[in-house]
Protein backbone atom coordinates (compact mmCIF):
# COMPACT_ATOMS: atom_id res chain seq x y z
CA UNK A 1 0.00 0.00 0.00
CA UNK A 2 2.82 2.86 0.96
CA UNK A 3 4.46 2.03 -2.35
CA UNK A 4 1.31 1.98 -4.65
CA UNK A 5 0.66 5.34 -2.67
CA UNK A 6 4.44 6.77 -3.27
CA UNK A 7 3.62 5.46 -7.27
CA UNK A 8 0.28 7.53 -7.32
CA UNK A 9 2.24 10.93 -5.85
CA UNK A 10 5.27 9.97 -8.62
CA UNK A 11 2.31 10.04 -11.30
CA UNK A 12 0.84 13.08 -10.36
CA UNK A 13 3.94 15.07 -10.16
CA UNK A 14 4.81 13.99 -13.48
CA UNK A 15 1.29 14.79 -15.15
CA UNK A 16 2.22 18.12 -13.42
CA UNK A 17 5.64 18.83 -14.84
CA UNK A 18 4.69 18.55 -18.75
CA UNK A 19 7.38 20.97 -19.82
CA UNK A 20 10.29 17.91 -18.46
CA UNK A 21 11.25 15.45 -20.45
CA UNK A 22 10.92 11.68 -20.10
CA UNK A 23 14.36 11.69 -18.51
CA UNK A 24 13.95 14.30 -16.44
CA UNK A 25 10.57 13.18 -14.90
CA UNK A 26 12.26 10.19 -14.19
CA UNK A 27 14.94 12.31 -12.08
CA UNK A 28 12.34 13.98 -9.70
CA UNK A 29 10.82 10.77 -9.43
CA UNK A 30 14.21 9.34 -8.50
CA UNK A 31 15.23 12.18 -6.30
CA UNK A 32 11.95 12.24 -4.12
CA UNK A 33 12.15 8.20 -3.69
CA UNK A 34 15.92 8.18 -2.47
CA UNK A 35 15.48 11.54 -0.11
CA UNK A 36 12.59 9.57 1.56
CA UNK A 37 15.09 6.18 1.22
CA UNK A 38 17.69 8.21 3.09
CA UNK A 39 15.22 9.56 5.77
CA UNK A 40 13.51 6.21 6.20
CA UNK A 41 17.23 4.99 6.91
CA UNK A 42 18.21 7.83 9.27
CA UNK A 43 15.04 6.89 11.05
CA UNK A 44 15.99 3.06 12.03
CA UNK A 45 19.02 4.18 13.38
CA UNK A 46 17.00 5.40 16.18
CA UNK A 47 14.74 3.65 19.00
CA UNK A 48 11.20 2.82 17.89
CA UNK A 49 8.61 3.66 20.64
CA UNK A 50 4.54 3.70 19.47
CA UNK A 51 3.49 4.98 23.37
CA UNK A 52 4.84 8.13 24.96
CA UNK A 53 3.37 8.86 28.34
CA UNK A 54 4.55 12.24 29.11
CA UNK A 55 3.33 14.00 32.35
CA UNK A 56 3.58 16.86 34.88
CA UNK A 57 2.96 20.41 35.68
CA UNK A 58 5.93 21.89 34.46
CA UNK A 59 4.73 23.16 30.64
CA UNK A 60 7.33 24.58 29.33
CA UNK A 61 9.66 21.23 30.04
CA UNK A 62 6.85 19.27 28.75
CA UNK A 63 6.11 21.22 25.66
CA UNK A 64 10.24 21.23 25.07
CA UNK A 65 10.16 17.58 24.88
CA UNK A 66 7.20 17.07 23.09
CA UNK A 67 8.89 19.99 20.23
CA UNK A 68 11.71 17.28 20.35
CA UNK A 69 9.67 14.12 19.60
CA UNK A 70 7.68 15.78 16.99
CA UNK A 71 11.17 17.08 14.97
CA UNK A 72 12.80 13.94 15.70
CA UNK A 73 10.08 11.70 14.02
CA UNK A 74 8.61 13.85 11.33
CA UNK A 75 9.54 14.38 7.96
CA UNK A 76 9.17 17.85 7.48
CA UNK A 77 7.89 17.07 3.34
CA UNK A 78 4.92 15.32 5.41
CA UNK A 79 4.55 16.72 8.38
CA UNK A 80 1.06 18.87 7.51
CA UNK A 81 -0.88 15.23 6.87
CA UNK A 82 1.28 13.00 9.46
CA UNK A 83 0.82 15.20 12.48
CA UNK A 84 -2.27 15.41 14.54
CA UNK A 85 -3.23 17.62 17.81
CA UNK A 86 -5.90 16.84 19.63
CA UNK A 87 -7.37 17.54 23.27
CA UNK A 88 -8.59 14.72 24.89
CA UNK A 89 -11.07 17.09 26.98
CA UNK A 90 -13.05 17.59 23.70
CA UNK A 91 -15.80 15.04 22.82
CA UNK A 92 -14.95 11.87 20.73
CA UNK A 93 -11.33 13.10 20.40
CA UNK A 94 -9.37 10.61 22.59
CA UNK A 95 -11.08 8.13 20.09
CA UNK A 96 -9.86 9.54 17.26
CA UNK A 97 -6.55 9.75 18.55
CA UNK A 98 -6.68 6.01 18.46
CA UNK A 99 -8.23 5.51 15.42
CA UNK A 100 -4.74 8.09 13.83
CA UNK A 101 -2.50 6.38 15.59
CA UNK A 102 -3.47 2.78 14.35
CA UNK A 103 -2.91 4.37 10.58
CA UNK A 104 0.54 3.83 9.01
CA UNK A 105 1.87 7.31 7.94
CA UNK A 106 1.60 8.57 4.97
CA UNK A 107 4.53 9.28 2.26
CA UNK A 108 8.10 10.15 4.12
CA UNK A 109 8.47 9.97 7.83
CA UNK A 110 6.46 8.37 10.89
CA UNK A 111 3.25 9.53 12.27
CA UNK A 112 2.74 11.30 15.47
CA UNK A 113 -0.97 11.87 17.15
CA UNK A 114 -0.50 14.56 20.14
CA UNK A 115 -3.17 13.58 22.63
CA UNK A 116 -3.14 16.62 25.40
CA UNK A 117 -4.48 16.47 28.40
CA UNK A 118 -5.61 12.96 27.74
CA UNK A 119 -7.90 10.96 29.94
CA UNK A 120 -6.16 7.11 29.47
CA UNK A 121 -4.60 7.63 32.84
CA UNK A 122 -6.62 10.05 34.23
CA UNK A 123 -10.64 9.53 35.62
CA UNK A 124 -10.83 6.91 32.46
CA UNK A 125 -14.62 5.39 31.39
CA UNK A 126 -14.57 1.40 31.13
CA UNK A 127 -15.81 1.73 27.49
CA UNK A 128 -12.47 4.00 26.76
CA UNK A 129 -10.21 2.24 28.89
CA UNK A 130 -11.43 -1.23 26.83
CA UNK A 131 -10.69 0.49 23.46
CA UNK A 132 -7.55 1.76 24.65
CA UNK A 133 -5.97 -1.68 25.86
CA UNK A 134 -7.41 -2.91 22.52
CA UNK A 135 -6.01 -1.00 20.26
CA UNK A 136 -2.62 -1.21 22.08
CA UNK A 137 -1.11 -3.75 19.85
CA UNK A 138 -2.63 -2.37 16.79
CA UNK A 139 -0.33 0.88 16.73
CA UNK A 140 2.46 0.68 14.14
CA UNK A 141 6.26 1.12 14.81
CA UNK A 142 6.18 3.69 12.79
CA UNK A 143 3.68 5.57 14.66
CA UNK A 144 3.55 7.64 17.47
CA UNK A 145 1.08 8.07 20.13
CA UNK A 146 1.99 11.08 22.80
CA UNK A 147 -0.25 10.69 25.70
CA UNK A 148 -0.32 14.26 27.33
CA UNK A 149 -1.47 15.32 30.89
CA UNK A 150 -0.52 17.84 33.73
CA UNK A 151 -1.45 15.42 36.81
CA UNK A 152 0.18 12.01 37.83
CA UNK A 153 -0.80 9.36 36.37
CA UNK A 154 -3.21 7.00 38.33
CA UNK A 155 -1.84 3.56 39.30
CA UNK A 156 -5.07 2.20 40.11
CA UNK A 157 -6.14 2.13 36.80
CA UNK A 158 -5.79 -1.02 34.39
CA UNK A 159 -5.02 1.35 31.52
CA UNK A 160 -2.35 2.87 33.68
CA UNK A 161 -1.10 0.00 34.94
CA UNK A 162 -1.16 -1.46 31.30
CA UNK A 163 0.92 1.35 29.95
CA UNK A 164 3.11 0.86 32.77
CA UNK A 165 3.81 -3.18 32.03
CA UNK A 166 4.71 -1.79 28.49
CA UNK A 167 7.13 1.03 29.37
CA UNK A 168 9.04 -1.64 32.02
CA UNK A 169 9.15 -4.03 28.40
CA UNK A 170 10.78 -1.17 26.76
CA UNK A 171 7.65 -0.55 24.33
CA UNK A 172 6.52 2.25 25.37
CA UNK A 173 8.12 5.06 27.73
CA UNK A 174 7.66 7.50 29.94
CA UNK A 175 8.84 11.19 30.95
CA UNK A 176 8.32 12.95 34.00
CA UNK A 177 7.73 16.87 34.43
CA UNK A 178 6.64 17.68 37.65
CA UNK A 179 7.24 21.35 39.49
CA UNK A 180 9.10 21.38 43.01
CA UNK A 181 6.64 22.25 45.49
CA UNK A 182 6.83 26.05 46.65
CA UNK A 183 8.51 24.80 50.05
CA UNK A 184 11.18 22.56 48.17
CA UNK A 185 14.30 25.92 47.54
CA UNK A 186 16.44 22.87 45.95
CA UNK A 187 14.33 21.63 43.83
CA UNK A 188 13.48 24.93 42.56
CA UNK A 189 17.33 25.66 42.10
CA UNK A 190 17.56 22.49 40.14
CA UNK A 191 14.57 23.49 38.09
CA UNK A 192 16.76 26.91 37.02
CA UNK A 193 19.63 24.53 36.23
CA UNK A 194 17.57 22.04 33.83
CA UNK A 195 15.99 25.19 32.25
CA UNK A 196 19.03 26.98 31.94
CA UNK A 197 21.23 23.45 30.14
CA UNK A 198 18.17 22.85 28.15
CA UNK A 199 18.43 26.14 26.76
CA UNK A 200 22.43 25.72 26.60
CA UNK A 201 23.12 28.85 29.38
CA UNK A 202 25.24 28.80 31.53
CA UNK A 203 24.67 30.52 35.56
CA UNK A 204 26.57 31.61 38.28
CA UNK A 205 25.41 30.41 41.26
CA UNK A 206 24.17 33.54 43.01
CA UNK A 207 22.06 34.13 39.44
CA UNK A 208 20.26 30.75 40.14
CA UNK A 209 19.43 32.29 43.35
CA UNK A 210 18.25 35.38 41.97
CA UNK A 211 16.12 34.17 39.94
CA UNK A 212 14.45 31.30 42.24
CA UNK A 213 13.43 34.54 44.04
CA UNK A 214 12.22 36.41 41.12
CA UNK A 215 10.04 33.56 39.44
CA UNK A 216 9.68 30.89 41.48
CA UNK A 217 8.29 27.56 40.21
CA UNK A 218 6.52 29.50 36.46
CA UNK A 219 8.55 27.70 34.58
CA UNK A 220 6.68 29.17 31.69
CA UNK A 221 8.21 32.65 32.55
CA UNK A 222 11.29 31.38 33.64
CA UNK A 223 12.12 29.94 30.08
CA UNK A 224 11.00 33.19 28.78
CA UNK A 225 13.06 34.85 30.98
CA UNK A 226 15.91 32.89 30.34
CA UNK A 227 15.60 33.69 26.51
CA UNK A 228 15.95 37.32 26.98
CA UNK A 229 18.76 37.27 29.25
CA UNK A 230 20.44 35.36 26.36
CA UNK A 231 20.15 38.34 24.36
CA UNK A 232 22.87 39.87 26.49
CA UNK A 233 24.89 37.04 27.27
CA UNK A 234 24.95 33.35 27.79
CA UNK A 235 26.77 33.22 31.16
CA UNK A 236 24.10 34.60 33.34
CA UNK A 237 24.83 36.53 36.51
CA UNK A 238 22.90 38.02 39.57
CA UNK A 239 23.75 41.55 38.39
CA UNK A 240 21.97 40.88 34.79
CA UNK A 241 18.89 39.10 36.16
CA UNK A 242 18.64 42.06 39.13
CA UNK A 243 18.35 44.29 35.88
CA UNK A 244 16.41 42.45 33.51
CA UNK A 245 13.74 40.33 35.58
CA UNK A 246 11.26 42.40 37.35
CA UNK A 247 9.15 41.67 39.75
CA UNK A 248 9.06 39.09 42.67
CA UNK A 249 8.04 35.41 43.82
CA UNK A 250 6.25 35.07 46.23
CA UNK A 251 3.21 32.93 47.98
CA UNK A 252 1.99 32.84 51.72
CA UNK A 253 4.37 30.33 52.37
CA UNK A 254 7.03 32.36 51.75
CA UNK A 255 5.00 35.13 54.16
CA UNK A 256 5.43 32.89 57.03
CA UNK A 257 8.91 31.98 56.37
CA UNK A 258 9.70 35.69 56.78
CA UNK A 259 7.84 35.57 60.23
CA UNK A 260 9.88 32.18 60.82
CA UNK A 261 12.78 34.25 60.02
CA UNK A 262 12.10 37.44 62.53
CA UNK A 263 12.25 39.55 59.45
CA UNK A 264 9.01 41.91 59.22
CA UNK A 265 9.56 43.99 56.68
CA UNK A 266 10.35 41.18 54.27
CA UNK A 267 7.04 39.78 55.73
CA UNK A 268 4.95 42.72 55.00
CA UNK A 269 6.61 42.93 51.39
CA UNK A 270 5.57 39.11 50.79
CA UNK A 271 2.04 40.04 51.97
CA UNK A 272 1.80 43.14 50.38
CA UNK A 273 2.45 42.02 46.55
CA UNK A 274 0.18 38.94 47.37
CA UNK A 275 -2.76 41.27 48.21
CA UNK A 276 -1.99 43.38 45.06
CA UNK A 277 -1.68 40.18 42.74
CA UNK A 278 -5.53 39.82 44.09
CA UNK A 279 -4.65 36.80 46.36
CA UNK A 280 -7.52 36.59 48.95
CA UNK A 281 -6.39 38.19 52.79
CA UNK A 282 -8.55 35.24 54.46
CA UNK A 283 -6.74 32.32 52.04
CA UNK A 284 -3.87 33.45 53.11
CA UNK A 285 -4.31 33.36 56.83
CA UNK A 286 -5.52 30.14 56.51
CA UNK A 287 -2.62 29.17 54.75
CA UNK A 288 -0.23 31.00 56.94
CA UNK A 289 -2.49 28.90 59.53
CA UNK A 290 -1.83 25.49 58.21
CA UNK A 291 1.47 26.13 57.91
CA UNK A 292 2.36 27.37 61.37
CA UNK A 293 -0.19 24.38 62.74
CA UNK A 294 2.67 21.87 60.98
CA UNK A 295 5.60 23.58 62.72
CA UNK A 296 4.09 23.40 65.84
CA UNK A 297 3.44 19.85 65.44
CA UNK A 298 6.89 19.23 64.25
CA UNK A 299 8.42 21.52 67.26
CA UNK A 300 6.65 19.51 69.79
CA UNK A 301 6.92 16.00 68.30
CA UNK A 302 10.33 16.28 68.02
CA UNK A 303 11.01 18.29 71.56
CA UNK A 304 8.73 14.50 72.72
CA UNK A 305 11.47 12.41 71.08
CA UNK A 306 9.64 11.07 68.30
CA UNK A 307 11.90 10.85 65.30
CA UNK A 308 9.94 8.77 62.00
CA UNK A 309 8.53 11.36 59.56
CA UNK A 310 5.51 9.07 58.57
CA UNK A 311 4.34 9.44 61.89
CA UNK A 312 5.22 12.98 62.25
CA UNK A 313 3.77 13.87 58.57
CA UNK A 314 0.66 12.33 59.74
CA UNK A 315 0.21 14.25 62.79
CA UNK A 316 1.10 17.18 61.18
CA UNK A 317 -1.49 16.64 58.40
CA UNK A 318 1.77 16.84 56.19
CA UNK A 319 1.21 14.51 53.07
CA UNK A 320 4.74 14.36 51.84
CA UNK A 321 6.77 13.27 54.68
CA UNK A 322 9.67 14.13 53.01
CA UNK A 323 9.07 17.87 53.77
CA UNK A 324 9.83 17.28 57.37
CA UNK A 325 13.44 16.48 56.78
CA UNK A 326 13.15 20.18 55.43
CA UNK A 327 11.24 21.43 58.56
CA UNK A 328 13.26 20.02 60.88
CA UNK A 329 16.18 22.44 59.43
CA UNK A 330 14.24 25.41 59.61
CA UNK A 331 13.13 24.66 63.66
CA UNK A 332 16.34 24.28 64.63
CA UNK A 333 16.51 26.39 67.86
CA UNK A 334 13.20 27.68 67.50
CA UNK A 335 10.84 26.45 70.60
CA UNK A 336 6.98 25.52 70.27
CA UNK A 337 5.97 28.40 72.46
CA UNK A 338 6.76 30.76 69.18
CA UNK A 339 4.33 29.05 66.86
CA UNK A 340 1.81 29.30 69.53
CA UNK A 341 2.29 33.00 69.58
CA UNK A 342 2.00 33.14 65.85
CA UNK A 343 -1.26 31.42 65.65
CA UNK A 344 -2.47 33.34 68.42
CA UNK A 345 -1.83 36.70 66.43
CA UNK A 346 -3.04 34.71 63.06
CA UNK A 347 -6.39 34.76 64.81
CA UNK A 348 -6.51 38.42 65.83
CA UNK A 349 -5.74 38.67 62.13
CA UNK A 350 -8.36 36.78 60.63
CA UNK A 351 -11.17 38.90 63.01
CA UNK A 352 -10.10 42.13 61.98
CA UNK A 353 -10.16 40.92 58.07
CA UNK A 354 -14.01 39.72 59.38
CA UNK A 355 -14.70 43.21 60.81
CA UNK A 356 -13.75 44.74 57.54
CA UNK A 357 -10.59 45.76 58.31
CA UNK A 358 -8.37 46.35 55.24
CA UNK A 359 -6.03 43.65 54.03
CA UNK A 360 -2.61 45.85 54.46
CA UNK A 361 -3.58 46.80 58.01
CA UNK A 362 -4.98 43.67 59.42
CA UNK A 363 -1.62 42.27 58.55
CA UNK A 364 0.16 45.12 60.37
CA UNK A 365 -1.79 45.73 63.40
CA UNK A 366 -2.81 41.99 63.80
CA UNK A 367 0.25 40.35 63.57
CA UNK A 368 3.17 42.51 63.76
CA UNK A 369 1.66 45.28 66.15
Amino acid sequence: MHQTFQHLLLKRIQTRLPQLSTDQSNAVGENWMIESHTWHHQRTLQAVMPIHLIWGDDAAARDRAIDALINDSLDPTWSSINLSRLDGAESGQADQALEEARTPPFGGGDRVVLLQRSPFCNGCPSDLADRFEAALDLIPTNSHLLLVNPAKPDGRLRTSKALQQRIKQGHAKEQRFPLPAIWDGAGQRQLVQQTADALNLTLKTDAIDALVDAIGTDSARLESELRKLALRSTTITAELVHELVGGRATNALAVGDALLDGDAGEAVARWDALIDAGEPALRIVATLTGQIRGWLWVSLLEADGERDVSVIAKAAGIGNPKRIYVMRKQLQGRPPKRFLSLLSRLLDVEARLKLGAQPCDAFRDGLLG
